[in-house]
This record gives structure tokens, C-alpha cells and sequence, in this order.
């Protein structure tokens, strides 16, 4: 997936205040402008690692279901994970996509956004809102953004598919390998470890 490193800045069209009430295409479209225009207006946000991960913790995080996420990328080992484990994976795992998306800020160079039609029913519990991501000098990137219902608190993002590969696919393979071999314990470790790295 890091190829797809800088395309990752679309992971920022879910936010909004407002959200609750708002049709997951218009949420997209409506943050996705809002963070770009908070990028462009602040040029020495890209440069600066403590605002790009204060935009990110504080626009981002927040409105992902990390529950949900945490069982989907750990799968059959989410059951056979104990209280204390589920809770280090999770914050961990937070932590590793907040690297990944102040990354993404970093590197923004002005891709633009292509919104393809988008349909739902009211009782759809989860929908897939697909765009492309338009880049100088190179083909066009498919972005899917998959959301569900999170009850009262509107829409949240559960996964994330980058040119037919999917952000929860990608993750589970590369922790099954590694709790294979190094067990639960060894992957929060391996986790911690590279996030301890990411912030020096």
C-alpha cells in the first residue's frame, strides 16, 4: 500500500461537524473541500510534523469506527485477542493510520477529486462512495470510501479501497503474518515500536 501513500489524502472527505444528517456523497464532497482549502490556506502546515498531526488526530480519527475496524483487519484473531490486547491493538492500530494520513498531508500536490454517481436507499446500512483521484502527468487512481450507519452519530468510514484493494484486505494479511509468528503480544509490540520511530 505505499505506493498508494499520497493518494490517502482523500481520507479526509468524511469529516464534518454536521455529518448526522448529511448524505454520505455530499459528506465526501463538502469535507474533502474543507481540508483541502485548510491545506492550502496554511503553507507551512505540510512542513510543520505537529500541526499535520494535530489536523489529522483532530479531523480524522474521530469519525472512523475503530471498533468495528480493529475486528474486521484482525479477523479470526479478534476472537482469541483478550480485553487488554483489544485495547492496545486498537490504540496502536489508531496511531499507525494517524501516521499514514499526516504522511498523506505532507504530500498533497493538488490532486483533484472526481466524484462518480452515487445511489442508495434509505435502508442501506452501508454504501460505497466512489471517486478518482485526478493527478498531474499520471492515470487516474479509483478510490472507494465504504461507510456504515453508526447509529446516532450519522456515518463513519470502516474501509477505505485503493484501486481494488482494500485497506482492512491489505492490513489482515500483513497481521495474520505477523501474529503467525510473533503471536498478539508481538504485533502490538511491532506496532508500538514503529509508531515510537514515526514520532522521533
Amino acid at each position: 500500500m505505499l505506493k498508494f501513500i499520497k493518494f490517502f489524502i482523500v481520507l479526509f472527505c468524511f469529516i464534518s461537524n454536521s455529518y448526522a444528517v448529511t448524505a454520505p456523497d455530499e459528506l465526501v464532497k463538502k469535507t474533502a473541500d474543507d481540508v483541502i482549502t485548510a491545506l492550502k490556506s496554511d503553507k507551512d502546515l505540510q512542513a510543520n510534523k505537529e500541526k499535520i498531526y494535530k489536523l489529522a488526530e483532530e479531523k480524522i480519527l474521530p469519525y472512523f469506527d475503530f471498533d468495528k475496524i480493529s475486528r474486521l483487519v484482525l479477523g479470526k484473531n479478534w476472537r482469541g485477542a483478550n480485553d487488554n490486547q483489544k485495547t492496545q491493538f486498537k490504540e496502536e492500530f489508531k496511531n499507525l493510520l494517524l501516521r499514514t494520513y499526516a504522511i498523506a498531508l505532507s504530500k498533497y500536490q493538488d490532486e483533484k477529486i472526481e466524484y462518480k454517481p452515487f445511489t442508495s436507499k434509505p435502508s442501506d446500512e452501508i454504501v460505497t462512495v466512489k471517486t478518482e483521484i485526478i493527478q498531474s502527468g499520471g492515470q487516474p487512481v479509483a478510490v472507494d470510501y465504504v461507510l456504515t450507519k453508526g447509529g446516532n452519530e450519522g456515518w463513519v468510514v470502516i474501509d477505505i479501497i485503493i484501486e481494488g484493494v482494500s485497506l482492512i484486505t491489505n492490513y489482515r494479511s500483513q497481521f495474520s503474518s505477523e501474529i503467525k509468528t510473533n503471536g498478539m503480544d508481538g504485533l502490538i509490540k511491532a506496532l508500538a515500536q514503529k509508531n515510537k520511530e514515526s514520532s522521533n
